[in-house]
């Protein structure tokens, strides 16, 4: 670009230096934007890097100037994000399960450039948790957007859904026939994004993961389901199936030891009613879809947790367990 027309920018240069390579520890005197300036063929002088400064803060960028002798100069004091909120976005991208080894270092470059160079190397850590696998799936990202275009349409969608196979191959349900399925809403749970929706041909709401879809398009067909929809709470569904495994559900009463009330608090509710049964125990009753998810959640406790009721549910928890115990003998 020629330098008559980047001096027209030069306003424009100001701000992307102090954003970039300034903040409260790292000020830059005049002299030194004078210099950047000039790499990027605009000429300055003091004066003018002061009337810039100026307007920029009239514009709304939180500039300030150190008057230190030694380390004196002008610096960018507040942004949209400050450090600690940039390490926890690092955080929460580098720990999560559904984003991709290449989205997550994408979006980890992206996140460091809210922030100045300076800040940007304490963002360069890697977040390490136990068990972490990340998604195969890269195309999450794209399904995620194809989802909120049927439900921002107020339309059907349709896709394939897909299992892997002992050989890592993917093996699609139902032969490799479409999914049409009325999208509402999308869902975290147990490190996995899901889509929530209303199958019209079984006449119930179904959850699919969203790193197992594939070819997804919106069809002109309007979406159907919203009264059973409306009539859910979305929060109390996903409390109610365990690893989002389907089932029947049913009011069941559990007991447990006192010491587990943060454990069932954290997955039941805080709204669920504490009943005191006994020295060091307690009993809560709640609504749950009945799995072998579930049952694999009571059995974590050992012999600190039983199922009391109703009969059913036990017998099956009975079934299940001698099933278990079958495998080992």
């Amino acid at each position: 670009m020629a330098r008559s027309s980047n001096q027209k920018l030069k306003l424009l240069y100001v701000m992307q230096f102090l954003t970039q390579n300034t903040d409260a520890e790292h000020p830059a005197p005049a002299g030194r934007i004078i210099d950047y300036l000039e790499s990027q063929g605009i000429q300055a002088e003091r004066k003018s890097i002061y009337d810039d400064i100026e307007a920029l803060r009239l514009f709304g960028l939180d500039v300030e100037q150190n008057i230190s002798k030694r380390d004196g100069g002008y610096y960018v004091a507040s942004r949209n994000f400050e450090l600690p909120e940039l390490k926890l976005l690092v955080d929460s991208v580098q720990s999560s399960k559904f984003i991709t080894h290449q989205k997550t270092t994408t979006l980890i470059k992206k996140i460091e450039k809210l922030s100045s160079v300076y800040e940007a190397q304490l963002l360069q850590r890697q977040v390490y948790v136990a068990n972490r696998i990340k998604t195969m799936n890269e195309s999450i990202y794209y399904n995620v957007d194809a989802i909120h275009t049927g439900i921002s349409r107020n339309r059907r969608i349709r896709f394939k859904y897909f299992e892997y196979t002992v050989t890592k191959e993917r093996k699609y349900r139902r032969d490799g026939a479409y999914y049409v399925i009325s999208p509402f809403s999308l869902t975290w749970d147990n490190e996995n994004y899901y889509m929530i929706g209303f199958d019209s041909e079984a006449g119930m709401i179904k959850h699919f993961r969203v790193d197992k879809m594939t070819h997804i398009s919106t069809t002109e067909q309007p979406r159907d389901g919203m009264d059973v929809y409306k009539g859910m709470d979305m929060a109390v569904y996903v409390r109610k199936v365990f690893g989002m495994f389907s089932g029947s559900e049913e009011t069941v009463r559990l007991r447990f030891a006192e010491h587990l009330v943060g454990a069932v608090l954290d997955r039941l509710g805080q709204e669920v009613s504490i009943v005191p049964d006994g020295e060091g125990f307690f009993t809560v009753t709640a609504q749950v879809v009945v799995s072998p998810q579930f049952f694999a959640w009571v059995s974590g406790f050992g012999d600190e947790a039983k199922i009391i009721a109703p009969a059913q549910v036990v017998d099956q928890m009975r079934e299940h367990s001698r099933k278990v115990a079958a495998q080992y003998e």
